[in-house]
């Protein structure tokens, strides 16, 4: 898809063996969504099995860069960026199996009504359509009947948790929809070594230090105030302990976009504050900085589960208050809630085993190896029906959600019957050198405005 991303696919390729029993395409608009939809593919191909994965990133404000996918340091055998239109114009000429859409609600609400005319009435000779596969990358806390409802449709929507599957469950047959797709699976990036202890609060003079982290989110809190008061807590918690390490564990860096927007980067609020030199800021993937953590720290990160199933110390902040705003009322009667007050006493939470096994982690070696076996399962039966896969069946229609529904496919130039709106491009139509510089460019400008330009002009609004 152009120069650019020719070099990039150099980089992020693999090499391609003759024959692959199972063809996987994942579209993800994010580098948390690609990280979990192309991990999903893998654990759930079939054992003993070659799986091709061909990774879509849909273009737009949080397309990933380079380096993003680099961190992430999951690889596919072809990647593209590509619009919601080229990615049903791919899926049209390739014969894949399995398609998993790691996308916000709304992108997969429409990328299923865009699949469903692709295969309406079977589409003249056309072959079998492929399973369809969504999910959540992490805690689902926020927008539970409208997330949920923007992913019916997909043959399997992924639960993350013993937990979640009965709250989709229960939202599908509440509003008299078909519950059967709901399959529990769990997070397909935890892992990693157990906890073994630590060296301790007063590590040994040129030994591993004790190491705190604390894991940021683009998101939680989204205010300066609140901001600055956790980046305070944290320097201060710093200065507390001089033969401690403290990590600020950041998603992405200046002018990036992740899964959401984030206007105001902590790097730059922190350099404001003179923090010390026991204090430093760390990229890179999660599950290297947990290796060396001995308590992590968040408002409501999905770090957090990955800490938990390792048995590493956890705790959930409650400085801000416990409420929905903020994600963290999703670990009431985890025992993992906790301010900084007491941390800097030497709190250290422990959390309730039933609460964490509810939530598909810390569950023993062997349950989480087992954890994508139903969905496993389920496709290959999916796959071997006679004579192909039903229709795709939306919860939405024009029928059900007439004054909802256009508006979805509208943003990704689709109409309300998943056809490609008049002008849009052309689907397999690669974009000149000149287009590919001004995309880059508008994105740019759009990633400045969010993080420059809004906050300025928030501020003058409350003057």
């Amino acid at each position: 898809m152009g120069r650019s991303w020719e070099l990039l696919s150099s980089v992020f390729l693999v090499p391609v063996s003759a024959t692959k029993s199972l063809r996987v395409a994942v579209l993800a608009d994010s580098d948390t969504r690609w990280k979990w939809g192309a991990l999903t593919a893998n654990r759930m191909a079939p054992e003993n099995s070659d799986i091709r994965l061909d990774g879509y990133l849909l273009r737009g404000r949080a397309t990933p860069t380079a380096r993003q996918l680099d961190e992430v340091g999951v690889r596919a055998d072809a990647l593209h960026e590509v619009t919601a239109v080229q990615f049903l114009h791919a899926v049209r000429e390739e014969p894949y199996d399995v398609l998993v859409l790691a996308l916000v609600g709304g992108g997969v609400q429409a990328v299923l009504h865009g699949l469903g005319r692709v295969w309406e009435d079977g589409g003249a000779g056309r072959r079998k359509r492929p399973v369809v596969v969504t999910g959540y990358v992490g805690v689902v806390y926020e927008k539970l009947a409208d997330g949920l409802l923007l992913r019916h449709g997909a043959d399997l929507v992924l639960a993350n948790s013993r937990q979640d599957a009965d709250r989709f469950r229960a939202v599908y047959e509440g509003v008299g929809a078909d519950a059967g797709s709901v399959t529990e699976v769990a997070l397909p990036f935890l892992g990693g070594a157990a906890y073994d202890g630590g060296p301790g609060p007063s590590a040994e003079p040129g030994g591993r230090p004790h190491t705190v982290v604390f894991a940021a989110q683009p998101s939680v809190p989204e205010n300066r105030r609140d901001r600055t008061y956790l980046l305070n807590r944290l320097v201060g918690h710093a200065r507390r302990h001089p033969e401690c390490e403290v990590l600020l564990k950041l998603r992405s860096k200046p002018g990036e976009h992740t899964t959401h927007i984030e206007e105001l980067p902590y790097q730059k609020l922190v350099q404001r504050l003179d923090p010390p030199a026991n204090l430093r800021l760390v990229y890179g993937h999660m599950g290297e900085v947990l290796d060396r953590t001995d308590l992590l720290v968040t408002v409501s990160s999905t770090a957090a589960l990955e800490a938990l199933h390792r048995r590493i110390p956890t705790a959930v902040l409650t400085d801000l208050g416990v409420r929905e705003a903020l994600g963290n009322h999703h670990f009431v009667g985890s025992g993992c809630l906790a301010s900084w007050d007491q941390l800097d006493a030497g709190h250290r939470p422990v959390p309730d085993e039933e609460w964490v096994a509810r939530q598909g982690v810390a569950a023993g070696g062997a349950a989480y190896d087992r954890a994508f076996d139903t969905a496993r399962a389920r496709i290959a039966e999916l796959l071997a029906r006679p004579g192909g896969l039903p229709p795709l069946a939306p919860y939405y229609t024009p029928v059900t959600a007439p004054g909802y529904l256009p508006g979805l496919l509208a943003r990704h130039h689709l109409g309300p019957d998943g056809t490609p709106l008049p002008g849009t491009p052309a689907a397999g139509k690669e974009p000149g050198p000149v287009r590919q510089i001004v995309r880059r460019a508008a994105r740019g400008a759009y990633r400045h405005g969010v993080q420059r330009v809004a906050p300025v002009i928030r501020r003058m609004g409350e003057l």
